[in-house]
């Protein structure tokens, strides 16, 4: 009864803390890696009501792949400040329908997080139409943590910022520094 309770406070804790969730669903398809394997992503979220609240599926939101209403997901939390993994604990995923209270609750701590929103105010009525809204429900179980870093390459995204240095950009920097 004691460790349940740890646990549980470590999960809640732990999440609440860390802006980054790292989610594998396995509710529904997905498209999945090279050995078949559905990913594991990386994925902003609050925790709101013993819950997890992510949203998106949307343009211009994160994607939830395999997080099917009723499915389950495995969920790990890294530290905030040091970025190691915390803790692992599986979910029981739900989707919320757009217009209920739960909805309503949940959207409104989502919509104070979400960070360089197009539209500002008028988010909430986006995400009702072309968005979807999950709670990830923890079930209570923990996973021990594995050995080793389980480190992986990024999964291949349009959203790549990094390009090749400009091939002028070295010499002018070099000007400036010699005209102080």
């Amino acid at each position: 009864m004691t460790q349940e309770l740890l646990d549980q406070a470590l999960v809640e804790e732990a999440t609440k803390k860390s802006g980054l969730i790292w989610v594998r669903g396995a509710g529904a398809p997905a498209p999945a890696g090279p050995d078949g394997a559905v990913p594991t992503r990386a994925l902003w979220h609050v925790w709101h009501d013993g819950a997890a609240c992510l949203v998106g599926d949307g343009p211009g939101e994160q994607p939830l792949p395999a997080l099917a209403d009723g499915g389950s997901a495995v969920v790990t939390v890294r530290s905030k400040d040091k970025g190691g993994r915390l803790v692992t604990w599986s979910a029981t995923v739900v989707e919320l329908t757009a217009g209920t209270p739960e909805w309503d609750a949940a959207v409104g701590e989502l919509k104070g997080k979400r960070l360089n929103a197009p539209d500002g105010e008028a988010m909430p009525e986006r995400w009702a139409r072309e968005c979807r809204v999950v709670r990830l429900e923890p079930t209570g179980e923990t996973a021990a943590l594995p050995e080793g870093s389980l480190a992986e390459p990024p999964l291949p995204s349009p959203a790549t910022t990094r390009r090749p240095v400009p091939a002028a950009l070295p010499r002018l920097l070099l000007k400036r520094r010699g005209r102080r």
